[in-house]
This record gives structure tokens, sequence and C-alpha cells, in this order.
């Protein structure tokens, strides 16, 4: 039985929406996919940007949610979020993350009014608009889910922190664009990634306060509070003056948090994404994001190859055996010609499977060709490192498998991408093929 795939998300600098999206997509998830999925959204007032930016001297993949005059607030402004220095003229609209409350005080003896009264400048989205703007996306069940789900989360700890009904929590114009953005862009990321699991560590969080549009709060602020509280989630503390754990990133993180939360004893990291944050704080400012598997590097290039002997097969029959071997989990399967006594000719299969699935291709080779006896060989072998990559070529957009071992890089486009584009434009394989491999040379 193979290893469950994990993806690991580690947030020893924190976590917030932008950070989680940047590292998913440094990890493989295709960015065109996630273009399509924002564009197809009933929400303006932003780009995105996506880039390579230097953090902490490390090259990281940075997600940006640009937003236009109207809804720009000082998220990035380290002075202003901390309460150093006056409002620069925006009243008190900073951090996108923070929900408000529209309430009336006229039940208690007070003089009535709103939230619109407070800014009536902005618009507010509430849950359910909220769920109409992601409803109407062009997104798959499962990213929809997803997303749905974390503002599910946001928004149940916003109204305990406030102490209203869920109902009544409204995203201010300046914090819902941005939060709507990261929070469906990391469902989109995670539901293209499909990991088996997810793990996540400990929250490492600030000190000291941060600015909202309710003044200066504590650090972890209430909603980060409510939802590590009500999930289960692992605080770090650190001597970091700031918030390094958004309201976002903490709901993204117990979305996906699963009951039993903790990594294999032995593991091997098969890739790593690092995203990164726009604050500056003495964290390194980055979340990692990597694909784990169970057990050691030398378990897990031990395998099995196995050997037969066939003749009186028809070429159909042994491609169908074929079939059937790597439909059941084969790694790889080939046929040698060779002369066996009394000069018959036949072939030598060799498969290339785990140890545990020995037993399941036996039984194929069994069933399927005319062989009475097997042999097999257990070995270990050394493997290149295998990621996919997407790359622009003058046909359209195309995946290439990259191998790496120590200062060792080869590329290779993979085929059934190659065929889809000549299928698309009607073009000859080898034209196409070249021009994926250049492509995928150039951005060596």
């Amino acid at each position: 039985m193979k290893s469950d795939r994990i993806l690991y998300l580690e947030c020893s600098s924190g976590i917030s929406g932008d950070m989680t999206v940047a590292a998913l997509l440094d990890l493989g998830a295709d960015e065109k996919k996630l273009r399509e999925a924002l564009d197809s959204l009933p929400l303006d007032g932003y780009t995105i940007q996506i880039s390579r930016v230097k953090k902490s001297g490390l090259d990281a993949c940075d997600f940006a949610v640009i937003l236009d005059d109207e809804h720009e607030n000082h998220d990035h402004d380290m002075e202003y979020l901390h309460g150093n220095m006056h409002d620069h003229g925006h009243g008190s609209q900073t951090n996108e993350e923070h929900a408000h409350v529209s309430h009336t005080h006229g039940e208690h003896g007070g003089h009535a009014h709103t939230h619109a009264d407070e800014h009536p400048h902005h618009t507010h989205r509430g849950l359910p608009e909220i769920t109409r703007i992601i409803e109407a996306g062009k997104l798959t069940d499962g990213a929809k889910a997803r997303a749905l789900r974390m503002f599910d989360i946001l928004a149940d700890a916003e109204a305990k922190a406030h102490g209203v009904p869920r109902e009544e929590v409204h995203f201010h114009e300046v914090g819902a664009v941005d939060s709507i953005v990261d929070i469906v862009a990391a469902a989109v990321c995670l539901d293209l990634l499909a990991p088996d699991r997810v793990v996540v560590s400990a929250l490492s969080e600030g000190t000291g306060t941060v600015r909202c549009q309710h003044g200066l709060l504590p650090v972890p602020v209430p909603a980060v509070t409510n939802i590590v509280t009500a999930h289960g989630l692992s605080i770090h503390a650190t001597s970091i003056q700031g918030e390094l754990v958004t309201p976002t990133g903490a709901a993204i993180a117990a979305s996906v948090m699963q009951k039993h939360n903790h990594l294999p004893e032995n593991y091997r990291i098969e890739g790593v994404g690092i995203g990164a944050g726009k604050r500056s704080y003495e964290a390194a400012g980055i979340l990692r994001a990597m694909w784990i598997l169970e057990g050691d590097a030398k378990e897990a290039e031990c395998i099995v190859k196995l050997e037969a002997n066939i003749d009186d097969a028809t070429g159909e029959q042994l491609g169908y055996c074929m079939d059937c071997l790597m439909e059941a989990g084969a790694r790889d399967v080939s046929f040698l010609p060779l002369y066996m006594k009394k000069n018959r000719p036949a072939y030598e299969i060799h498969v290339i499977c785990d140890p545990q699935d020995v037993a399941r291709m036996e039984e194929i080779l069994f069933r399927e060709t005319t062989t009475i006896g097997i042999r097999r060989c257990k070995m270990e072998r050394t493997v290149m490192a295998r990621s996919c990559q997407q790359v622009d070529t003058p046909y359209g957009t195309a995946v290439v498998k990259v191998c790496t071992h120590g200062n060792v890089r080869k590329v290779y486009p993979e085929y059934e991408s190659v065929r889809e584009l000549c299928r698309q434009t009607n073009s000859e394989f080898r034209d196409v093929y070249q021009a994926v491999a250049a492509a995928g040379r150039g951005n060596e």
C-alpha cells in the first residue's frame, strides 16, 4: 500500500492568506487555472501579481492582491499598523482581514446607527453576499466547498469576538476584496494539489498590538484567538513585535488541519514551495509548503524486478498485459526479444514494482501470459527528484518534467501535454515537442 501524499504547512513565521497562496503556487499549483478561477468571480477593484522575490535572502514566490485607489489599505505600512503614527488621512481603514459588525443601539436606549453610518463612503459585504460571489465563480465543487468553509470559520470567529449573530458580521469592502481573493485562491490551489492529508505546524505568533477598524488590538487578535480555540490549533509564542498570524491565515489552517495532525516519524521531502509575506518583522517572513512521504529514503528506493519468459503469445496479448500491470501500479514494464531452447522465439518481460505490489503483479502475469514461472530480485536504486512545471510555447501552455540530482538538471516534455497541443493546433508532433523542450530549457 502506497504512502499518503502529505501537504505540510510549516508556519514558523506565522501564516496569512497571501503567504499560503504563494507557497502552494511555488509547490506546483497551476497558475493559469488559478487566474481563470479568480477571473470568473463577479468581483472587481483589484488585480493580482505573481512574481519571485527575495525574502530573508531566500528565493520565494510572492502573491499580491493589488487594490485600486478606492480599496487601498495600509496593511503593509508597518508604522501605521502598529500604532506609531497617525492615520494618513484615511480614517482607521487597515488590516484587510478584520471583519466589522452592523449593529443598532436603539434597543439599549442609545441613538440608533449602523455600521454604514460610520463609513458612508464604503459598502459592506456579509457572509450571504460573499457566498453568492463564490457560488457564481467557475470553481470546482471542491474549491467552492473549501472557500465557503474558510469564510464560515472566519465569520464564526468574528461573531464571537463582537458578541453578535454571524448574520450581522459584515466585511468592510476595504477588507472583503482581498480576503475573498486570498481565500478563494487558497481554496483553488488546495483543490488543484489534492493532498491525501494536510499537517499544520504550530502557528508562530508575535506580541504587541496591531491596528484594525476598531483601533489597536492585542496580538493575537480576537478573531485569531477564537479560531485557535475552536479548532485546536497550536500557537508558538515568540518575542517578535507584530501580528504573524492573520485571521485569514488562521481560517485556512483550521479548514485543512485534520484529526491526526502530526508528521510521520520518518519521512521524505519530495517538494518544497516558499511563499513570501509582505510585512517586515524579525522573522523570516515565509511560509513553507512541503510534499511529505512517509518512510526513510532507503526504504523508498527499494524496488522489486520481476522477470518471466513468454512464448506463444501475440503482440496484442502482451500489450494488454502491459496495460494491466501499469494500471495495477507497476513502475515500469518492458519486453526483450529472445530465443529459448529449441530455438523458439519468445519475449522476456521485466516488471519494476514496489515490494508491496509483488503479489498483485505476479497474479496478472500468470493470468495474462503463458509463463509458468516468475523470477524476482529485490534491489535498491537511485532516482532523480522529479517535478512538473508549466511552460509557454507558440503552440500554447505545456507541461515539462524536471528531473534533478545534485547539480544535474534534465527537462523532458510530457507526452500527453505535447499530444494535446498537437490536436488543438493541428501541428506535427516533432515541431511541438521541440518547442516545448526549448521552452523548458529556457527556464533553466
